[in-house]
């Protein structure tokens, strides 16, 4: 088969117009614009916070008694422990925000259980130096599984339901980013 000219232009011309369309695509920031998925490493106020993992808590058994030695969560509530690093890559000390809440689609909110500041995996705002992350390298929450802090969220299972999760993290004004819970 023998193609023109004509036609291989024509082709040519379709390929750079769907390659300009497909890169307009891609114009949308992660976190800010649309939510992020768990994993990536994204800025807000100059600490950057990674959401490693989310998953459903019971504390009848370890390690999620070590996560929580609290109250179990009552008939139809349940517990998500959300693991989240927050590092600060810039030369002067910054501030962790602790302003956080996991929204439904039915735009439910739900804030953090507050956890005793003796609980060596629970995420708390703090002061970190240049290059300092929380959780604080060497300690127990870092060298855990999932190798980062934990907020707590107490839920009723139904809200479970109302996907995508969303955690929102507010920093200074308006400034905000949002993960996308991998529940």
């Amino acid at each position: 088969m023998v193609l023109s000219r004509a036609t291989i232009a024509a082709a040519f011309v379709v390929a750079l117009f769907s390659a300009a369309i497909l890169a307009g695509c891609g114009d949308e920031e992660q976190g800010v614009d649309e939510p992020a998925r768990e994993g990536l490493a994204l800025e807000l106020n100059d600490v950057t916070y990674t959401v490693f993992i989310t998953r459903q808590l019971n504390t009848a058994i370890p390690p999620d008694n070590d996560y929580y030695d609290g109250p179990d969560p009552g008939e139809g509530q349940t517990l998500y422990g959300v693991f989240i690093q927050a590092c600060n890559h810039t030369k002067d000390n910054q501030t962790t925000t602790g302003l956080f809440a996991v929204k439904d689609n039915q735009d439910n909110e739900f804030l953090p259980v507050t956890l005793p500041s003796d609980n060596p995996f629970a995420y708390h705002s703090v002061v970190l130096k240049p290059d300092e992350c929380i959780p604080e390298a060497g300690s127990v929450a870092q060298l855990g599984p999932a190798a980062a802090s934990m907020l707590l969220f107490k839920l009723p299972v139904e809200n479970t339901e109302n996907r995508p999760l969303e955690l929102e993290i507010q920093g200074d004004g308006q400034d905000k980013l949002t993960f996308e819970l991998d529940v």
